[in-house]
């Protein structure tokens, strides 16, 4: 599937949007539900340049059909979030369109690894994730819901 990747501003409507439907696409799998708390409002900064970025997909009408951020948690590792492609084009290649611009966005940034959470209840993310090359680490941060933890090396340094 044709689509095109952008960086936006997190806090722009495009990416906003993409955000809220990813949170609601979660809150209804999530078996205890899933409040995102602060995301859409001072959650934003931190995938935002110089330290982030923001991608959205757009198909070929231009609507938006996916999204994910970058984040620095430390010098030399980004952390991939809020991942979600949206179902109308789930099976064409674009969430790993996505994670490979991820990825370049963190090369960009001097980044050598990167990491990512995700729950077991999402399995297309799990299998998306090993498939790239993801590798499962220990828990690196103290968010509840996931129960998935990954890191990707870029780069030797």
């Amino acid at each position: 599937m044709q689509v095109e990747l952008q960086v936006v501003d997190p806090s722009g409507d495009d990416a906003v949007w993409a955000m809220s439907k990813y949170f609601a696409e979660i809150d209804d799998r999530f078996e205890q539900g899933f409040d995102p708390g602060d995301a859409l409002t001072s959650g934003l900064a931190t995938m935002a340049a110089p330290t982030g970025a923001f991608v959205i997909a757009l198909s070929y009408d231009r609507d938006v059909v996916g999204c994910g951020g970058l984040q620095t948690i430390a010098p030399g590792v980004g952390e991939v979030k809020r991942m979600w492609v949206s179902r109308s084009v789930r099976g064409h290649g674009v969430g790993r369109r996505l994670l490979d611009r991820l990825e370049d966005e963190a090369l960009a940034l001097g980044h050598h690894t990167v990491r990512l959470d995700t729950n077991s209840q999402l399995p297309e993310a799990v299998t998306l994730y090993r498939n790239a090359g993801y590798v499962e680490i220990d828990r690196y941060n103290d968010n509840p819901y996931p129960d998935h933890f990954f890191e990707k090396v870029l780069r030797d340094d």
